[in-house]
């Protein structure tokens, strides 16, 4: 099968990945103002997002569950520690491992950020149906970025 990129194949505008990148800062920037209420920075509210699900979570659950390094979640995780959102301890399972879970006041903060979805969907302007749809796409994307890795 040939591939057919056009005539210029380094056209900035025909990148997936500057569209991906200048698509993903500005999603992110219309967090900023809705998060900052709260203390939180986009990567802590994933963080929260994951936890209000599955707590309490392994660092090492958490990070494969958000596609993150464990040290690039710690400072998150202590800073959301600071504010008083999480706690972290050692894992009643595995003792080697650190835990983490809400706190009540976490755990509270689940009823305020209900409403942020609601608030982006708004600012983008966007059908809920489009924006569903472009999250399956990016879900592929992630999936076949996640296959090529594996094989290099």
């Amino acid at each position: 099968m040939q591939i057919d990129l056009g005539d210029d194949p380094l056209a900035l505008d025909r990148q997936v990945c500057f569209a991906l990148s200048v698509a993903s800062r500005s999603v992110i920037g219309l967090y900023r103002p809705l998060l900052k209420p709260y203390g939180l920075t986009h990567p802590q509210y994933l963080v929260l997002l994951a936890l209000w699900e599955n707590a309490p979570m392994s660092i090492k659950s958490l990070s494969e569950l958000l596609c993150a390094e464990p040290a690039t979640l710690s400072p998150l995780l202590k800073r959301l520690e600071a504010l008083g959102y999480v706690t972290r301890d050692r894992d009643r399972a595995d003792e080697r491992a650190l835990a983490v879970d809400l706190t009540e006041s976490g755990r509270a903060l689940r009823a305020e950020a209900e409403k942020i979805p609601y608030q982006i969907v708004e600012r983008l302007g966007m059908e809920v149906g489009e924006l569903q749809e472009l999250h399956e796409t990016l879900g592929r994307v992630i999936a076949a970025t996640r296959r090529a890795a594996a094989n290099p």
